[in-house]
């Protein structure tokens, strides 16, 4: 059987970690995970983590200049008495870092457990991930982006225990905005609990006043306003983009997507002769709730050949920012101008 757990398992497993495991390996994309779960499984150990007898320290880069700090430091015995932590963090993968790894899990140490916090590993044989799922007493535990579960479990925590109900739709746009990184998660709902603080509820309009992160809500905005030919919020969000140093590449591929499920709505309605508003209702996977009423006012301004005459323009605007490196916000937004003269001039009547 593996000394690895799935990462919907790994929670579990920290809080009632097998006292047999002397080594634990968590790793993952998520950084920020990697970092709290790690904490975790300190905190479990009951030691005094301020303890520096207790606790010993590590960064990945000293032990892979000097490997058999790691090994000294795992055989030494504690001055005091009693078990100690040894937790690196950032652990790199050298070949001496490995073999030295590799022998504490071959003779794992009596009164010390090693804690290690390592990026994204591959499965592989030979590499601290493949050591430690082979070995009996080591648990390696993966640490991937949060999904809607994870965060809805992190919002209940945090603004729950903070007083606070959180409306439906309120939720449903924080589930959308945050997973990326579960510090900056926690972060994120930690300052939201602060700006709703003295209410009962959060609601949508909190989310969106308080999300540090507004990148990808004011993409979705923009296409938005270009797609309904609304001047005024197109200004407005391009301006907050490039204020925020967004790249134009990741704004055309929101816009790409978003008239990509414009033109597959509106063939929907042309072909089973529904109503905007019946397209959107049945769209499959569903439009976000903040976007209904923009992609139902869009889907009536714009017939399927215009959509995808503006999806050529589109990409030709991809090429041109690509080839040139110049100029790449005035090219945008000409383009999203052009768009939205063109909602604008056909608005309600396609």
């Amino acid at each position: 059987m593996m000394a690895a757990r799935k990462a919907h398992e790994v929670d579990a497993w920290i809080d009632r970690p097998d006292p047999r495991i002397r080594t634990v390996l968590v790793y993952g994309p998520d950084r920020g995970l990697v970092s709290e779960r790690a904490r975790r499984f300190a905190q479990q150990t009951g030691l005094d983590l301020h303890d520096p007898f207790a606790v010993i320290r590590l960064e990945g880069a000293e032990v892979d200049a000097d490997p058999a700090r790691l090994a000294d430091e795992a055989r030494t015995f504690s001055m005091f008495g009693g078990e100690r932590l040894i937790w690196v963090r950032n652990t790199g993968g050298s070949k001496g870092l490995l073999n030295v790894v590799s022998d504490l899990l071959a003779e794992p140490p009596s009164d010390a457990r090693i804690l290690l916090e390592a990026g994204d590993l591959k499965r592989a044989a030979g590499n601290l991930r493949g050591l430690c799922e082979k070995a009996e007493t080591a648990m390696a535990l993966p640490c991937y982006a949060d999904k809607a579960r994870d965060l809805e479990r992190l919002i209940e925590d945090i603004l729950g225990g903070a007083g606070l109900t959180v409306q439906t739709e309120a939720k449903s746009l924080l589930v959308n905005a945050l997973g990326g990184d579960r510090l900056a998660s926690r972060g994120e709902l930690e300052k939201l609990a602060l700006y709703a603080d003295g209410r009962a509820e959060v609601t949508d309009e909190d989310v969106i006043a308080s999300i540090g992160d507004v990148a990808a809500l004011s993409a979705d905005s923009l296409a938005d306003a270009a797609l309904t030919g609304n001047l005024v919020m197109l200004d407005r969000e391009l301006g907050r983009l490039v204020q925020a140093g967004t790249d134009v590449n990741a704004v055309l591929a929101t816009l790409i997507r978003a008239i990509g499920q414009l033109h597959d709505l509106r063939l929907m309605m042309e072909s089973r002769d529904l109503s905007a508003a019946s397209a959107v209702q049945q769209a499959r996977p569903p439009v976000f709730f903040t976007r209904r009423n923009a992609v139902t006012e869009a889907l009536k301004a714009w017939t399927s050949e215009r959509i995808a005459a503006a999806e050529e323009r589109i990409h030709e605007t991809v090429l041109a920012v690509r080839r040139s490196g110049r100029l790449e916000v005035e090219t945008l937004r000409h383009t999203l101008l052009a768009i939205a003269i063109e909602a604008r001039r056909h608005g309600r009547t396609g």
